[in-house]
């Protein structure tokens, strides 16, 4: 178990300070990986650096991304946070639910952007959404206030180490490269077949077909017997 299998994904941050007090959170609980997508600001910038205090090389070594997907692709498990509660066949966890997490896979935590969050498409790259327990009648947390909760928390279950996985060691879970490879696979046929009608709802449709197989915990060989049985079919016809 290590700090090192922990990424924070902040998806379209739009504060330069919250990006800076991410990584200074961040840094109080020894985790280094920091990753953005399509941020509002201009980054990195003076507010950013000032704003991260001691830990400048956490955002001189953060990655930036245009979308999501490319930024999953060496991730085993994407755990996004919400405060509302989705209407989706997703396994909805809470912060005690972290001590049965694998942390020796490779985790990322995935943030939305301050004024509206995440939405389901992007919910639906993840394994599980969490939800932070606050108050019912206020539930309205600043970013870098959720990430260092999280932080906390992940970093105490870390330094316990009190969780022993028995699966066998020759079972590799399958990253999220691979699963979109053969979600992209099967896309592909689907459309061959005119499959996505109406075409109206078709974005709902794809996006409840990436939630089936990211939610899954395929292993490696699983995924690429999938991906066989997908190339087969697009053959036959």
């Amino acid at each position: 178990m290590s700090p090192n299998n922990i990424t924070f994904i902040l998806h379209k941050p739009q504060l330069s300070e919250n990006i800076g007090a991410c990584a200074r959170a961040m840094k109080n609980f020894s985790f280094q990986k920091l990753t953005l997508i399509d941020p509002k600001p201009i980054f990195p910038n003076d507010k950013i650096f000032a704003t991260s205090v001691g830990a400048k090389n956490i955002i001189n070594k953060s990655k930036v991304f245009d979308s999501l997907e490319p930024a999953l692709k060496n991730v085993d498990y994407v755990i996004a946070t919400s405060a509302r509660f989705r209407n989706k066949n997703i396994k909805h966890i809470q912060l005690e639910d972290l001590k049965k997490i694998d942390f020796t896979k490779k985790i990322a935590f995935l943030f939305g952007s301050e004024a509206s969050g995440l939405s389901n498409n992007e919910v639906s790259y993840a394994n599980y959404t969490l939800q932070i327990p606050t108050n019912p009648e206020f539930k309205s947390l600043n970013l870098s206030h959720s990430l260092i909760i999280i932080a906390q928390y992940i970093s105490s279950i870390i330094k316990s180490k009190t969780i022993n996985y028995k699966k066998s060691k020759k079972v590799k879970i399958a990253s999220k490269k691979e699963i979109r490879s053969m979600t992209n696979l099967c896309i592909q046929n689907l459309e061959e077949i005119n499959f996505f009608r109406p075409k109206e709802k078709k974005p709902i449709m794809l996006e409840n077909l990436k939630n089936i197989f990211y939610r899954m915990e395929l292993s490696a060989k699983e995924t690429r017997i999938l991906s066989s049985v997908f190339a087969s079919l697009g053959k036959k016809r």
